[in-house]
């Protein structure tokens, strides 16, 4: 069955390139009404003064010539009141927001040892502030109507870590932690929050991949992943990874563990059984925070 999004209005930010120009384009072409967001900036987030910001409209413009309907908006993202703005933007075309996908984001990669501490708080403020603002302002939205779809844009950089980019896999994680929490309060309201982990060649990341790479892990690759994640069957506290054609989804699991207790010679006793504490077989992933908690009464009360 078709992925249908006919009457669906969707944002999408950072959208003037790349992934976001893809997942613009392809909710455009299957009917949503889509807000293309984007600052027009560099990888860097740096918008020099006079720079033309027409990147947004150029994917409006392509997306009306196919027969779409679109809007453009150039509000940054670590900008709330801007950000209030797009959304009202988006509400007064067309009535509703139902789809966020969370997509903007900079680069200012630097070994941890040599970053300055201004490009390790902007790449949070864009990347993990830039999120929370948008899904702030969408959801009284989403509660109101009782459906929402929010994607965020996490990273393998934040899942497992990356060299040289200590501040932008912060703020991937970061997200992760922002979408298991928004997934549970959003369930009672219909709003379903997923993460995105995309392996794809954007200007971010070209100059990363070897030549033969290029071709297959083109962003337009991505994008059955994020259709999946904004359409009406999506999955809910779902990190799902997607690149050159290929799919998976990650987790954030907890071991079986062991009981040890807090006697005097508990580190001791931690230090001689660690192997078996990160033995994986067995593994779970807690349905909540309070998971960890239970499984560790399960412990307790199994040596009692």
């Amino acid at each position: 069955m078709a992925l249908d999004f006919k009457g669906r209005v969707a944002i999408v930010t950072g959208a003037g390139g790349g992934l976001g120009r893809e997942h613009a384009l392809a909710l455009a072409a299957r009917g949503a009404r889509v807000l293309v967001n984007d600052l027009g900036g560099a990888v860097n987030g740096e918008v020099p003064v006079g720079a033309p910001r027409g990147s947004a409209q150029a994917v409006v413009d392509e997306i009306r010539g196919r027969g779409g309907e679109a809007i453009a908006n150039t509000a940054s993202v670590t900008d709330f009141a801007a950000v209030q703005a797009m959304v009202r933007q988006a509400v007064d075309a067309w009535g509703r927001v139902d789809i966020l996908v969370n997509n903007a984001g900079i680069l200012r990669d630097k070994s941890f040892a040599k970053m300055d501490l201004a490009d390790f708080r902007l790449v949070l403020d864009v990347h993990l502030m830039g999120a929370v603002h948008c899904s702030k302002a969408v959801w009284p939205l989403m509660v109101e109507q009782k459906r929402g779809r929010i994607v965020m844009t996490t990273s393998s950089s934040g899942l497992y870590g990356n060299f040289g980019q200590s501040n932008y896999g912060a703020a991937k994680m970061a997200l992760v932690g922002l979408m298991q929490t928004l997934a549970i309060e959003g369930e009672k309201h219909g709003i379903r929050v997923n993460c995105l982990a995309p392996t794809a060649v954007t200007r971010m990341t070209e100059d990363l991949f070897p030549p033969d790479m290029l071709e297959a892990f083109g962003p337009q690759a991505v994008v059955p992943a994020m259709l999946v994640l904004a359409s009406d069957d999506a999955p809910t506290r779902t990190v799902l990874c997607a690149g050159a054609g290929g799919f998976e989804a990650a987790h954030i699991t907890l071991t079986q563990g062991v009981y040890i207790g807090s006697g005097d010679d508990a580190p001791e006793q931690l230090a001689a059984r660690l192997a078996q504490v990160l033995d994986r077989a067995g593994e779970m992933a807690p349905g909540s925070g309070a998971g960890q908690g239970s499984n560790e009464m399960r412990l307790n009360r199994g040596a009692a």
